[in-house]
């Protein structure tokens, strides 16, 4: 079965920076994007980034580009998020997410059931 374990959950201050990882197993993570959201208190989910199979292609939403770096090891099935410079409006709780099967990309998320899989979630507090 498809399994996705987020960790790195966190307290930092704002400026500080915190690695998020996602064990992936059950499948064969080298051939599917990957994405990581977000959802902060009240607000609905947010699209944070993704990344293709061969880790050559990512994109991210503006609010985080240039701060976070997404990654993946395709040995260890593990996919990174290495966020930088965080803010208060970073404090979220972050998940990794795959696409159904058959799917390439997902558009206009809304819902972590818009994937075909997804994680537990870590949470990410940037606070003084």
């Amino acid at each position: 079965q498809v399994q996705l374990v987020e960790s790195g959950a966190g307290l930092v201050q704002p400026g500080g920076s915190l690695r998020l990882s996602c064990e992936a197993s059950g499948f064969t993570f080298k051939n599917y994007w990957m994405y990581w959201v977000r959802q902060a208190p009240g607000k609905g989910l947010e699209w944070v980034s993704r990344l293709s199979p061969d880790g050559a292609r990512e994109a991210y939403t503006a609010s985080v580009k240039g701060r976070f770096t997404v990654s993946r090891d395709n040995v260890k099935n593990i996919l990174y998020l290495e966020m930088n410079d965080l803010r208060p409006e970073d404090t979220a709780q972050y998940y990794c997410a795959r696409p159904s099967e058959g799917h390439i990309i997902v558009v206009n998320i809304r819902s972590l059931t818009d994937f075909g899989s997804w994680g537990q979630g870590t949470q990410v507090t940037v606070s003084s």
